[in-house]
Order: structure tokens, then C-alpha cells, then sequence
């Protein structure tokens, strides 16, 4: 099949092969120039302000014209300066510069650290990336798709024609590249893909930095650049300041649902609009840091973002990348973090998407037992191979260069650790030492956080994982993951079931209270109560609550309590805070209505509260990952179900006393250990009237008593409210 006969059919690997300008085999006496205008009625040679009139060749639109050099002013500059001048049958006319008169653009050494797996900052080059290229304006793509026979880039500005404007493959590396003068941003475009075995597919671009607003699946061509950030305090100390040694309580928030316009309950808060409303709400109710569900582009609202299809693209529903730095910065100049959910273990089936993209499993593996998750109808990516392993490091690393935010969470990392996840016997296959550890997601997981520590060691890496794997939160030199923290979901499962049980049955379940200290500074952990328990019929974190209203209340404000006291970062769901009655859904606002009621507004105030003590008080995180950081004082009243803790800071005299009742009985005279024999104040009840208790406790400072009781070497005598938490502070020397 000859050159011409391949473009036309549009299937050739280079068609610079034979379009543009091309010295021919006679001393360089005579220079060849050949365009495919499939549209055009004529077309011209511009050069040296004269009009030449090219050939048709072929029907389909080919145009050729061999001239002598003799006639050029300059024929070897690159090769000579020369533009085509297409006539239309409408009458129309226009002149542009020669797509295929371009060399190559990335370089050798781009490419190799590519499949390689090493270039960390590939987004620069691959996607669309506008340029200027001898003297000339226009936008450039680059696309890996190494098993592809042809590929074009399509969109409004060549009628989604793909025989206009195809790619010439650099070799090896799998990279396909094409420079197209005159386009600028805010251009939509697509890749047509002929694939390995002759079907065409039209991919959304990859490493797209903006889309079209959904169901459109169009790529975007948008510069990240513009914006002039006002964070410089908050940048210098995150630098100077490590986050383990400062306070972190998160507030998760789905931004399509936290509001919405009030005029138009269908329409999505913008990301300006969420700076306005939410970081104010943030920073009232304590709050040090915000974390966000997938932002990334997603086509199907109910996934929550958690089905990325573009995962370098900022999602169109609410607003543009440069609105979503404004809103980042704004946050920072608040003195409040951004974390982003980032999914790492899957990706959908969607036909715009990664899947077979080049006609192959490319992103994901060939057999199932590796490449397709049983739970989730999804894609795994094929962590074995660099070229994934790049663009998903790299894809971490853009949103700490470009977006300037201060952590991922990265989902679902126990399903990526393991073989087996979601699969019965018989449905996956053993690695090679005949484990059921998926080593080459487990290398994939250490590279990523290496190369995040070591070039942005201010940043948060946060893993939710669920099993009892080694070392999540350990660097990997040690045989860890190299987190900065894990979700503790054994914490979490244990205290939902106990506070979902009668008070009465408390007792027989007392364990569930104390288990979690055994293995609280095995990790760094964070305390989570997401979004999971919110939905799919658990019900809001209020209504599992047992009793009547008055009782759901204390016990949501008691639960607030432990949370807040207990070693471990927290992290709270939105909604969570003032009590909304029903589940979580994704297409409508949180019930904010329900703080025309008292008992609400008292709820927020409590967590408030809990969130300014917790700050205040470095007893609460200065210490968390060490045992140094906690002690009981009595356990074992399993028949009262009340148990009590001390918390220190890196002073041991700055510590404080947690009590906490979890039956509606009220106790007065009760014994309660302290660690000193000094006088305390008490500094925090979540059953004070103000919060919406009975507010039984009453008494501001008790004394200690000089004699040993349960772990206390003193102890003291007080009431104790029902599903109460009591905090005591010692007075000053």
C-alpha cells in the first residue's frame, strides 16, 4: 500500500512520510509539497508572496506541487517559510501554515525516562499544550497508544473529520505526536484511534487538563497557567511545620451536594461559590482541613467521582481549573488544608475512556483475573507496566505542582494490595512466590510515596485500607506502603456497632471500647466517619443512634466526644455535624433546614467546641502515634459501661482527663482516677444545657483524692451525666 493510499485511508503511522515539503533525489535541485485538503475545491502554494497552484492527484483531496529551488529565497530554512492557500466550493477561502512542517518536539530523552517509568512530570508533554513553534502559534498533542496503526485528532476545527489531521508515531516509545498551527484554547478535540485490529474508537484524551461539562465527552485544550496564588504564609509553614506535629481534623464534603443553589435545587454550587459559603462554615466550625471527593472529570454524578475517567482533568460541573485554584488558595489564606480523594485502583468502561484504548488492554491487564474488578464493573490499571505506573505518579504529583494542594487519600488501596479482592477461589490468579499480595500494585504504591516524599515532603499521602497489612504508615525503606496515615476502619467498625446497641446490651460488648489502644500507634491513623456509613441503608450517623431524639443526641455528642478524644487524626462527613436525619444522597443539598431546630444548632456547637479543644490542647495530637500519648485510668467497668483515659502532650504536666458514659444512668459520688494529685477544671460536658444536655454535672474543679483507684494513683469523686463526656484539665501549679 503506497504513502498516499494509507493517508487516505488513514492508516498511516507517519504521514510526514510523504506530506509537507520533501526534497527530492536529485541534488536537492527540487523540492515536492504535498497536502490532503479533503474538503477543498483548490488549493494554492503561498511562498515568497506568490500564489502557486497545486495538483490534484486524487479524488479524496490530495495536492501536490514540485518546484525548483532556484525559485525559493530560502529553501533549507526548515525547510523554507510557505503557507496553503485552500479554496472552498462555498466560495470560501483561508490560508494556513502546513501542519507537516514540523520536526519532532519531544525529545529522545523525554521518551526514555517515559518507558522508563520515570518521567514524573510527563503531563508538561503528553495531552494537548498550547505552543509556539517557529514563530508560529498553535496547539500540540501527544497521546501514548503504542499499539495503534493510525490515529487523528478530530474536533470542531476540522469537522470531526479524522482524515485531516492524523499523528506520526516517534517510534518505540509508543508516543504519537502533531503540532497544529492556529488553534488556541478552548479548542474540543478528540483522538480517532485505529486500532491494532482495524477498529476505530474516538478516545477522550488522557491527560486532558479540561473536558466538556457531561454527558459531552469532548477534551478541552486549556492552559493551567494565569494564575497568580496569594499563599506564600501557608506554603512556608506547612514547610516548616510537619503535619504530624500540628493538628488535623478533616471535613469531608461532596461539593455537588454540601449546597446547592438555593433558586435552582438542580444546579451545582460553583467552585467560587463553595470558597464563599463553605470556607467560612469551615473555618466557624474548627475544622483544619477540607477534603474533597473526586474532583477529577467523571461522567455519572452517582459514582461520586469515584469513576474518574480524566483523571489530570478538574471536573467541568463546577467551574474551570483556574476558579478551583482560586478556590484552593482561598483556603490556604483561611489557614485551611485541601486533601482530594484520588483513585489509583480503578477506572471505568466507559468507550471515551482508557479502556482498550489503543484496540489492547493498555491501561488495564488482558485477563480478567488481573484487569477487570468483579464489585465495580471496572478497569485495574496494570501497575506492572512503567508507562501506567508513570502516568499515575505523575498524575499525583500534578495536583500538589499545579493545584498547590496539601494531600491525597488515596481510595481503596486494599483492593490494589491484594488478588483475591472481590473474587471467589478459583477467579485470580497467585503472584509468583504463590501469595495472594499483588507485588507489582504493592512496588507501584512504594515508588509513588517515595517519589511524593522526596519531592514534596510537605505533602499527605493517606491511604483507606481496611486489612491488617504491614506497615501502611511506615516508610517503604522499612518495609511499609510509606503513607503518612491510614484510615482506621477497625476503629470505626467497632465503635459504630457498640453505639448502634441498646445501652442496656452495652456491657456485653465493652471490649469494642478498649480493643482499638491495642493497635493504636501500630499505624498513624486517622479516625474516619465517611461517607460509606452514610449510605446504601446505614442511615445517617444520628439515626443509628438508639433511644429516643433526646437520647440519639447525647449519644451522637458522646460518639463526637471519644472520636475527638481518642488517639488518631479525625475526619468527619459533612452533614455529620448537625445532625442530618437522612442518608446521604448525592443529587440534592444536606438538609440544612433542620437548624431552624435548637437541638441541631446545639449539636453543631458541640462539635465546635470539641474542634477548638482539640487544637487548644496539644495533649490531643502531640503524642498521637505513641503510647507515650495515652494511659488508662479505668477499663474495666464493664457493668456501668463508663470508661476514663488520660491524654499527654511532650510535658507530662499538660494532660487531660476523658470520662465517658455510655448508658443514660446518671452517677453521683462516682470514683474517678486521676494521674496527679492536683486540683482539676473541667473544661468541656458534652451534657451541658448549651450542647442540649440535662446538664447533671455541675461542678467546675474537683480535688484529688491521695489514694490509688482502678490505674489512678489519686482519684476523685463527681457526677456523672447520662451518655455524658466529662474532659478535666489540671489547674496550674
Amino acid at each position: 500500500m503506497t504513502h498516499a493510499t494509507r493517508i487516505l485511508n488513514c492508516c498511516h503511522h507517519d504521514p510526514f512520510q510523504y506530506l509537507g515539503a520533501h526534497f527530492n533525489d536529485d541534488k536537492e535541485q527540487s523540492v515536492t509539497l504535498r497536502t490532503f485538503q479533503p474538503n477543498a475545491e483548490k488549493v494554492f502554494l503561498a511562498v515568497d508572496q506568490q500564489l502557486r497552484p497545486m495538483q490534484r492527484t486524487h479524488d479524496e483531496g490530495m495536492f501536490v506541487l514540485t518546484i525548483p529551488t532556484s525559485e525559493l529565497v530560502d529553501p533549507y530554512l526548515d525547510p523554507f517559510n510557505y503557507q496553503y492557500e485552500i479554496h472552498y466550493a462555498n466560495g470560501i477561502s483561508r490560508r494556513i501554515n502546513d501542519t507537516y512542517r514540523f520536526t519532532v518536539q519531544l525529545g529522545e530523552q523525554d521518551r526514555f525516562l517515559f518507558n522508563k517509568g520515570t518521567n514524573y512530570k510527563i503531563y508538561n508533554h503528553l495531552g494537548s499544550h498550547t505552543a509556539t513553534i517557529n514563530n508560529i502559534s498553535g496547539v500540540i498533542f501527544r497521546i501514548w497508544s503504542p499499539n495503534a496503526q493510525a490515529i487523528s485528532i478530530i474536533g470542531n476545527f476540522n469537522y470531526w473529520d479524522k482524515r485531516v489531521h492524523q499523528m506520526r508515531s516517534l517510534g518505540a516509545s509508543g508516543i504519537w505526536e502533531l503540532f497544529i498551527p492556529h488553534l488556541t484554547e478552548g479548542e474540543i478535540y478528540k483522538y480517532a484511534i485505529l486500532g491494532k485490529y482495524g477498529l476505530y474508537r474516538e478516545k477522550a484524551d488522557p491527560y486532558q487538563f479540561y473536558g466538556e461539562l457531561r454527558p459531552q465527552t469532548g477534551s478541552v485544550v486549556h492552559s493551567l497557567s494565569g494564575y497568580t496564588w496569594n499563599d506564600q504564609q501557608w506554603n512556608d509553614t506547612r514547610k516548616t511545620t510537619p503535619q504530624h506535629k500540628r493538628p488535623l481534623s478533616i471535613y469531608e464534603v461532596h461539593p455537588g451536594s454540601w449546597q446547592r443553589d438555593p433558586k435552582d435545587a438542580q444546579r451545582f454550587l460553583t467552585y467560587l461559590e463553595l470558597a464563599d459559603k463553605l470556607i467560612p462554615y469551615v473555618v466557624e466550625m474548627g475544622f483544619t482541613h477540607i477534603e474533597l471527593m473526586p474532583v477529577m472529570e467523571h461522567p455519572l454524578d452517582e459514582s461520586w467521582g469515584y469513576q474518574v475517567t480524566a483523571p489530570f482533568s478538574i471536573t467541568s460541573r463546577y467551574g474551570t481549573p483556574q476558579e478551583f485554584m482560586q478556590f484552593v488558595d482561598k483556603c490556604h489564606c483561611n489557614n485551611i488544608g485541601v486533601i482530594l480523594d484520588w483513585v489509583p485502583a480503578h477506572f471505568p468502561k466507559d468507550d471515551h475512556s482508557l479502556g482498550f484504548f489503543d484496540g489492547t488492554p493498555l491501561y488495564e491487564h488482558e485477563d480478567h483475573r488481573l484487569g477487570s474488578h468483579p464489585e465495580w464493573g471496572t478497569y485495574i490499571y496494570n501497575y506492572g507496566r512503567n508507562e501506567v505506573s508513570n502516568y499515575l505518579i505523575s498524575n499525583a504529583l500534578f495536583w500538589f505542582d499545579k493545584y498547590n494542594i496539601d494531600g491525597l487519600r488515596v481510595d481503596a488501596v486494599a483492593s490494589m494490595l491484594y488478588l483475591d479482592y472481590a473474587r471467589n477461589d478459583g477467579d485470580w490468579i497467585p503472584n509468583s512466590y504463590g501469595g495472594r499480595e499483588n507485588l507489582e500494585a504493592i512496588e507501584f504504591i512504594r515508588h509513588l510515596n517515595s517519589i511524593v516524599a522526596q519531592l514534596h515532603p510537605d505533602r499527605l499521602m493517606i491511604a483507606e485500607e481496611s486489612t491488617s497489612f504491614y506497615g501502611v504508615s511506615r516508610p517503604a525503606e522499612e518495609g511499609g506502603l510509606g503513607f503518612n496515615y491510614k484510615w482506621n476502619m477497625g476503629w470505626m467498625n467497632d465503635i459504630l456497632d457498640y453505639f448502634e446497641k441498646d445501652p442496656i446490651y452495652r456491657k456485653y460488648h465493652h471490649n469494642k471500647l478498649t480493643f482499638s489502644i491495642i493497635y493504636a500507634f501500630s499505624e498513624h491513623f486517622i479516625l474516619p466517619l465517611s461517607h460509606d456509613e452514610m449510605v446504601h441503608g446505614k442511615n445517617s450517623l444520628l439515626a443509628k443512634m438508639p433511644g429516643d431524639d433526646w437520647q440519639k443526641f447525647a449519644n451522637l455528642r458522646l460518639l463526637f466526644s471519644l472520636m475527638w478524644m481518642h488517639p488518631g487524626k479525625k475526619l468527619l462527613f459533612m452533614g455529620s455535624e448537625f445532625g442530618q436525619w437522612s442518608e446521604w444522597y448525592c443529587k440534592q443539598s444536606l438538609d440544612w433546614h433542620l437548624l431552624e431546630f435548637p437541638q441541631h444548632v446545639q449539636l453543631m456547637k458541640c462539635l465546635a467546641t470539641l474542634n477548638k479543644l482539640y487544637i487548644d490542647n496539644p495533649a490531643l495530637w502531640e503524642l498521637d502515634n505513641s503510647n507515650e500519648g495515652f494511659s488508662w485510668l479505668d477499663l474495666e467497668d464493664r457493668d456501668n459501661s463508663i470508661i476514663s483515659f488520660c491524654r499527654y502532650g511532650r510535658n507530662p504536666d499538660d494532660h487531660l482527663v476523658c470520662i465517658f458514659n455510655f448508658t443514660p444512668q446518671t452517677h453521683t459520688d462516682y470514683k474517678v482516677p486521676l494521674p496527679t494529685n492536683r486540683s482539676y477544671q473541667r473544661i468541656f460536658c458534652s451534657d451541658d444545657a448549651c450542647y442540649g444536655g440535662a446538664g447533671v454535672q455541675e461542678q467546675t474543679t474537683v480535688e484529688a483524692i491521695n489514694l490509688p483507684y482502678a490505674q489512678g494513683r489519686f482519684h476523685t469523686v463527681m457526677s456523672i451525666p447520662p451518655l455524658g463526656a466529662i474532659i478535666l484539665k489540671p489547674l496550674s501549679l
